[in-house]
C-alpha cells in the first residue's frame, strides 16, 4: 500500500507537516553546504524548506536498501541519488529521477574495509587460529535463534574456528559462554572492530540486514543467511542467493547442509561463493560517494530544488494550519 502513488504522496505531505519545524530550525542554525540523507522520510521536509525559504542547498540521497525499495526513496527534488545496485538505479529512473542525478556507487561502508590485510595478519592481530576455516557469526538483539545455529556447528565435526559476536545481546552472549565447546571459539558481546573480524573470517552467518550483507560482500565473504525480515530484507536475501554469493538457511539443519556442501570437494563451492561475493562487493563505495557529493557541493543546487508536488502558497497554508508559522517567519514570499 505504501508504494502506491496516492499513498506515497499523502505520506510525503504528512512527513513534511510533522517534521518541518525541526528541519527548518536545523537548517537555519547550521546553514549547511549540502544535506546528505540516508533515510527516505527526511527528503520531503528538506525539499519543502528549500522551496519555501529559497535556500537551495544541494540535497543528496544515499539509498540504504539494496533491492526492496519503496517509492518514497526516490524524490525528484534530490540533486543526487546514490544507489547500491543497478536494480535500484532502474527503479529510480522508472520513478522519474533524471539519469544524470542517479549513480550506482554501492552502499557506503566503513572505509577500513577497503584496506585488506592478509588473513594471516588479521587473525594474528585478533589471536585467532591461523590455519582453520573461520565462521564469523554476527548477532544482535534483533537476530533470533543464533545460539541454535552455533550449537549445530559445535557438533558437526568440521575442522573450523567459530568467532561469534552477540552484538550487545546479553542473553545470546550468556548462552554462548555457557556452552561446552568442542571446537575453537572466540566469543564477544559488543565489538567496535567488526572490520578487523571481517578481514579475518572466511564466511559470515547473519540475518539479511543491508549493512552486514554489504560489509561482508565488500570483504569478499559469502553469507549464510539465517533470518530475513519480510519486505525490508527480502531483497537483500534475493540479491545474495541470486548472484551465488550465499545461501538462505532458515533452519539449523539446512545451515549444516549448506556449510557441508561448501567445504566438500576441497571447498570448491565455497570458493565459487567467495568469488561471487568479491564480484558484488564495493569496498570503495564511501570514497566514490564522497567524490560525487563534493562535486555537487561545488556546483550548487539545480532547478530540482523547485520540484515539489505542492505549490509554495498551498504548502505555506498547510504548514500554518498545522502550527508551523514560526518556521515560516523568514521564508521567501510566494
Amino acid at each position: 500500500m505504501t508504494d502506491l502513488a496516492l499513498t506515497t504522496s499523502v505520506t510525503e505531505t504528512a512527513y513534511v507537516l510533522m517534521m518541518y519545524d525541526l528541519i527548518a530550525r536545523l537548517m537555519k542554525e547550521n546553514r549547511p553546504d549540502v544535506v546528505v540523507i540516508t533515510f527516505p522520510t527526511y527528503q520531503y521536509p528538506v525539499a519543502a524548506y528549500r522551496r519555501l525559504s529559497g535556500h537551495n542547498v544541494p540535497m543528496v540521497t544515499i539509498v540504504t536498501d539494496l533491492m526492496s525499495l519503496q517509492k518514497m526513496w526516490f524524490s525528484t527534488s534530490a540533486d543526487l541519488c546514490l544507489v547500491p545496485t543497478q536494480h535500484a538505479a532502474d527503479l529510480a529512473l522508472e520513478r522519474g529521477l533524471d539519469a544524470e542525478s542517479v549513480h550506482v556507487t554501492g552502499l557506503p561502508v566503513n572505509p577500513a574495509l577497503a584496506d585488506r590485510p592478509s588473513k594471516a595478519e588479521a587473525r594474528a592481530a585478533l589471536g585467532w587460529p591461523e590455519d582453520k576455516f573461520t565462521v564469523l557469526v554476527a548477532g544482535s538483539k534483533r537476530v533470533e535463534r543464533l545460539d541454535e545455529f552455533a550449537h549445530v556447528l559445535n557438533h558437526a565435526g568440521f575442522d573450523l574456528h567459530l568467532a561469534a559476536v552477540a552484538g550487545g545481546n546479553d542473553e545470546l552472549y550468556g548462552k554462548l559462554q555457557a556452552a561446552d565447546w568442542h571446537i575453537p571459539v572466540s566469543l564477544y558481546n559488543f565489538v567496535d572492530n567488526m572490520s578487523d573480524m571481517l578481514h579475518a573470517a572466511d564466511c559470515v552467518v547473519s540475518k539479511a540486514g543491508g549493512l552486514i550483507v554489504t560489509e561482508s560482500l565488500a570483504c569478499g565473504l559469502p553469507l549464510l543467511l539465517v533470518q530475513v525480515i519480510p519486505g525490508q530484507e527480502t531483497g537483500n536475501a534475493e540479491l545474495v542467493t541470486r548472484e551465488g554469493a550465499g545461501e538462505l538457511v532458515l533452519e539449523p539443519l539446512a545451515f549444516l547442509e549448506a556449510l557441508g556442501d561448501w567445504l566438500a570437494d576441497g571447498g570448491r563451492l565455497y570458493h565459487e561463493r567467495a568469488a561471487n561475493a568479491r564480484r558484488l562487493g564495493r569496498p570503495e563505495a564511501a570514497f566514490d560517494a564522497v567524490d560525487l557529493i563534493w562535486d555537487v557541493c561545488r556546483e550548487g543546487s539545480t532547478q530540482r530544488a523547485a520540484r515539489f508536488p505542492i505549490s509554495r502558497a498551498k504548502m505555506k497554508e498547510l504548514l500554518q494550519s498545522f502550527g508551523n508559522a514560526l518556521s515560516l517567519s523568514d521564508s521567501s514570499s510566494p
